[in-house]
């Protein structure tokens, strides 16, 4: 946290404006990446905060499925996340409250009045907004379908067998 104070911290800034979002970004979906670059498209640099592997196992038993620096590197590796925080609190006030970011981001499924930080960020003079959550994406859902042994996509799809590799999307 303390890197990332240092280097987005409010005197450290320059103008940039900083964007904060957390989550336990237990497995990693389009909705993950589509909230992740909409929350960017509000500033110039993008933190996002995860729980650590005990804070995501107090708040949901049985997980996480992936270690917490697993988790890390592969949100680091996203074009539109500029870095990445670990905390072991159950919710990220401490470095809300230490980073004070010009804009807050949560998922449409918090309540406005439940999103942690909130009233640090309006008192300095920062914003919260909202992303609504992009339908037809859940990590508990996806979850449910691998226990319950749900068809794979492609048997879904009716085409069970092997199908020639589509290019795959490209930066440019």
């Amino acid at each position: 946290m303390d890197e990332a104070i240092l280097r987005f911290g409010r005197e450290k800034r320059n103008g940039r404006r900083v964007v904060f979002t957390n989550g336990c970004f237990d497995v990693l979906h389009p909705g993950h990446i589509k909230t992740l670059e909409q929350a960017r498209s509000l500033g110039d640099a993008l933190i996002v905060a995860i729980n650590s592997d005990a804070s995501v196992a107090s708040l949901k038993p049985g997980r996480p499925l992936i270690p917490e620096n697993e988790r890390a590197e592969v949100l680091a590796a996203l074009e539109s996340v500029d870095a990445v925080v670990i905390y072991n609190e159950l919710t990220p006030r401490e470095i809300v409250s230490a980073l004070l970011p010009d804009v807050l981001v949560k998922g449409g499924d918090w309540a406005d009045n439940k999103i942690i930080g909130r009233e640090e960020v309006e008192a300095a003079g920062g914003r919260v907004v909202s992303i609504p959550v992009v339908p037809g994406y859940s990590t508990t859902e996806i979850l449910r379908k691998i226990r319950e042994g749900a068809p794979s996509a492609a048997t879904q799809a009716g085409t069970a067998t092997a199908t020639p590799a589509q290019p795959s999307p490209t930066k440019i």
